[in-house]
């Protein structure tokens, strides 16, 4: 017990060390660099397997669609960065070794980087609207950045909201490639739309069920990080779910989102069991149900904030392997 005390105290200084020694590591950390990935391989994911067969048809060329991820990218990194402006205070009783703002990178260069990431976001929108002729589009880039914004000054702080609001925008990601792909798709022949009519519902149909599936993964994600933050957020005056409603109630909710979770995967399980197709039965079971009920055993066991950091990161495995499902369901017999 005393070496590992010894040995994680170690680990925080040689982080804090790099941090220090390395500015360029303190800004991927403030962009949260691994979430950004995670994001540009959704979207990746969305357009060049599932949407493969489109790609022939589709005005959504590669440098369109390059546009389009760096648009979500700028806005996102833009999130995180006045997230953590806002959030220094709680930060450093949370997670102080790891505290970037007021550290390495000043609080003035943080604003102003969480401006040029947002205006360089909104005007990759606002290019790709006008690609798609249909000037509606800009919506998606303001409401984002209208939503991060006041989920940073206000919403975080309350009971559910802030949770609900990341949610929603988490689950706009697979969406976007589909919102671009209809708006941007090329003329096709009566013969060609009446082919491929069909599969196009059916994709249409896999990714709102990806959207759901980020809704409520991301929502019970949210859930958790509150209660790994619970003494940080009740000594800044935060309303969040543990805090209101107590630790056993926000168990108990994230106990039943992930039950949610397990029961709409297992529907899918059915279909592809009628289908025939088991090896889609055993990659859902192995790598997103049983991950699942790990994390809701570790939930339910958790007492200290150590604990819910590992039950996350159980969670964002899940949203890894959840992405990853996109290159067996491309090969589905019933789509081809």
């Amino acid at each position: 017990m005393c070496n590992k005390i010894i040995l994680c105290a170690i680990k925080k200084i040689e982080i804090k060390f790099l941090m220090l020694k390395y500015p360029f590591i303190s800004f991927l950390k403030l962009i949260r660099i691994e979430n950004l990935i995670i994001i540009a391989a959704t979207q990746a994911c969305m357009k060049y397997v599932l949407f493969s067969p489109f790609n022939e048809f589709s005005n959504f060329t590669p440098f369109l669609f390059t546009v389009s991820i760096l648009s979500t990218l700028f806005i996102a990194s833009a999130g995180y960065i006045i997230n953590d402006y806002f959030d220094v205070k709680t930060d450093k009783i949370n997670r102080p070794d790891t505290v970037v703002i007021d550290v390495t990178i000043k609080r003035r260069l943080a604003m102003i980087l969480h401006i040029i990431f947002n205006i360089i976001g909104l005007l990759l929108g606002f290019y790709l609207a006008l690609k798609a002729h249909n000037l509606k589009l800009i919506l998606i880039q303001i409401i984002s950045i209208v939503l991060l914004w006041f989920y940073s000054t206000h919403l975080k702080k309350q009971l559910l909201i802030g949770n609900i609001v990341v949610a929603l925008l988490t689950s706009t990601i697979p969406l976007l490639a589909l919102v671009y792909e209809y708006n941007l798709l090329g003329e096709m022949d009566s013969i060609t739309m009446m082919f491929i009519g069909s599969f196009c519902k059916k994709l249409a149909y896999i990714v709102l069920g990806y959207s759901v599936f980020s809704f409520l993964t991301s929502l019970t994600r949210e859930i958790i990080k509150d209660m790994e933050d619970y003494e940080g957020d009740k000594q800044t005056g935060c309303k969040t779910m543990p805090i209101s409603w107590g630790m056993i109630t926000s168990k108990v909710v994230v106990f039943f989102l992930i039950i949610i979770t397990i029961g709409l995967l297992l529907l899918s399980c059915f279909k592809f069991y009628k289908d025939e197709q088991f090896v889609f039965v055993y990659y859902v079971l192995g790598l997103i149900i049983l991950p699942l009920i790990i994390l809701m055993v570790q939930n339910l066991k958790g007492k200290i904030s150590r604990d819910f950091k590992t039950a996350s990161l159980v969670l964002k495995f899940v949203m890894l392997t959840g992405i990853a499902f996109t290159f067996l369901i491309n090969h589905l017999s019933y789509l081809v």
